[in-house]
């Protein structure tokens, strides 16, 4: 199956980032939201993001205004029902993906892909409950999804072999490079790099070293470019400690149990830099460390 228009389901941060790689790549996108509000926002961004990748020579005008002409934007999920592939980037519970799709279900041409941005939660289960398990996968980006080179595409036991090769031609014709990961827990990235934030997070929470010298030690002694701390406030705590519960409860090793500090930041509502705090406060003009 040749893929040539995209649905893409959410507008946050990595809803915007996906439609705005698959309309400069020539795909006909059609972005979906709740929210009007914050589908003009997504739209406002994406236009930004391509502007700057002109004024750094990347991409050149002309390239620009087709991309901003291929993206269409609609509260409808229905109207989704007619594109070639779908990717879900909503909230990471599975309880809202699984509406999501199943809302979708009756409005969708008996070819189209489902597949799941989904940073952890099991592409079989989420599947299964759809009418086309054999078309259905993983399709994770890393995030900010424009400058990420990293595509996750992962297979659930159903997905057949066309589905993964329309799903592959995709990720190389945004320029982009497929890791295939097997329908595990957290996957690969997310089943090493969240462990190591937990762990600088326990490495906080047991009084090691403080927020400054956790993200020093590891930027400068392990020549990462951003700390792990300061890492997770861009990811989002909420999402580092969902996924730390999806591989608490998958693979039931202790291990991978959250640090109770991760939780109290989430039940603040410190989530990281979406909400101006959480490791640092971003309310002023320099990140300050919250602890």
């Amino acid at each position: 199956m040749t893929v040539t228009s995209i649905g893409v389901v959410g507008a946050g941060q990595m809803g915007n980032g996906i439609a705005h790689v698959c309309a400069l790549a020539g795909y006909d996108v059609m972005m979906t939201d709740i929210s009007a509000e914050a589908l003009q926002k997504a739209v406002a961004l994406i236009d930004r993001n391509i502007a700057r990748q002109v004024s750094r020579g990347k991409v050149t005008e002309a390239d620009m205004a087709a991309a901003m002409g291929r993206i269409r934007t609609t509260t409808r999920l229905a109207d989704l029902g007619q594109t070639d592939l779908i990717i879900e980037a909503a909230t990471e519970r599975e309880t809202v993906k699984q509406a999501i799709f199943e809302d979708l279900l009756p409005h969708l041409k008996p070819e189209t892909i489902l597949t799941s941005n989904t940073s952890s939660i099991s592409i079989t289960r989420l599947a299964s409950r759809t009418d086309r398990p054999e078309k259905f996968m993983g399709f994770h980006f890393m995030n900010p999804v424009p400058v990420m080179q990293l595509v996750e595409l992962i297979r659930g036991i159903a997905t057949d072999e066309p589905t993964f090769a329309a799903c592959k031609s995709v990720v190389d014709r945004l320029g982009k490079t497929a890791a295939t990961a097997e329908d595990f827990p957290a996957f690969i990235v997310n089943r090493i790099l969240m462990p190591m934030i937990n762990e600088a997070v326990y490495t906080l929470y047991e009084g090691v070293g403080n927020v400054t010298s956790i993200d020093m030690a590891m930027k400068l002694g392990t020549n990462h470019p951003m700390g792990p701390l300061e890492l997770a406030d861009f990811i989002g705590l909420d999402t580092c400690l969902a996924i730390m519960n999806v591989l608490h409860d998958g693979l039931a090793d202790t291990k991978y149990r959250p640090c109770p500090l991760l939780t109290k930041y989430v039940e603040a509502g410190w989530l990281g830099r979406k909400t101006q705090r959480g490791f640092y406060d971003y309310r002023g003009e320099v990140p300050v460390p919250t602890r």
